[in-house]
């Protein structure tokens, strides 16, 4: 993904991975308008799929396709996406606490009238202001979620600084960082009754998290990892991805990703049962 007006984030691509379509289409200005189903028995995050046997994923494997999208592809034609094979999409919403993405309204409701379950993502910008005050934001300006089957829960885009490439972990140290997204979630949770999917690459998580396990256990993973066969290791303790962001251009607007496992198990994840 891409925070709006900044380019793809250093450090995302091949074994790093990038960012959500904020790095394939964030922000423009900060400031202004614009796999088989979990067993019964698993600890998985929830509505999270797990990994076939080996563990591996074979591109295109008859899983799911969908893509993140932001105010760089402005007006989709959602259709024909639908037609080319998405059946799903995250929409950026918001970054910080002063920007909104001018085309997301057209874009959200347009994904659902195609057919696509769609759900909205943030982009974080953790030096501007505190995690619970950036959920409240998100979820003022389209983050909000219902059990209507169709909407996914909202998404957290945590990567590298898009803006200051000195300052990768935003000036916050890996203490502070966890202590940000669990505000962040916590507030989402009070908010929509549902935890964020967590999107960021296994680089970033390390290095700004001290590749922290607090979240794998009750956190959807979004891994972002490009140029690549398979997502490769996953950080903080997360034992299988939920999407895989695998690309920055394809079949589909904005960035491509995969949902590990069947439709019916995205169903399930966008019911929140």
């Amino acid at each position: 993904m891409r925070a709006d007006g900044a380019s793809k984030a250093a450090g995302q691509a091949g074994a790093g991975g990038s960012a959500p379509a904020t790095a394939a289409g964030s922000p423009q200005t900060a400031g202004t308008s614009q796999a088989p189903t979990a067993p019964a028995a698993a600890a998985a995050p929830e509505g999270a799929a797990m990994p076939d046997a080996a563990g591996l994923l074979r591109v295109g494997a008859g899983l799911p396709r969908g893509h993140d999208v932001s105010s760089h592809q402005k007006r989709i034609d959602w259709a024909a996406a639908r037609a080319k094979g998405a059946r799903f999409a995250y929409i950026k919403a918001t970054e910080s606490t002063g920007y909104r993405n001018p085309y997301f309204s057209g874009q959200y409701t347009g994904a659902r009238e195609a057919g696509l379950i769609r759900g909205a993502y943030h982009f974080a910008r953790p030096d501007r202001s505190s995690g619970a005050r950036q959920a409240a934001y998100f979820v003022r300006h389209g983050g909000d979620w219902r059990a209507d089957g169709w909407t996914l829960p909202p998404a957290l885009d945590i990567e590298y600084n898009p803006y200051d490439a000195q300052h990768k972990c935003y000036g916050l140290g890996r203490n502070r960082m966890v202590r940000w997204i669990r505000s962040f979630s916590d507030e989402i949770k009070r908010e929509t009754g549902r935890r964020p999917v967590i999107y960021t690459t296994a680089q970033w998580w390390r290095l700004c998290t001290g590749n922290s396990r607090a979240f794998s256990s009750s956190h959807a993973l979004w891994i972002a990892r490009h140029g690549t066969s398979r997502p490769g290791a996953l950080p903080g303790g997360w034992r299988y991805w939920t999407f895989w962001q695998y690309g920055t251009k394809g079949r589909l607007p904005g960035d491509q990703n995969l949902f590990n496992g069947p439709l019916s198990r995205l169903r399930v994840l966008a019911r929140g049962r």
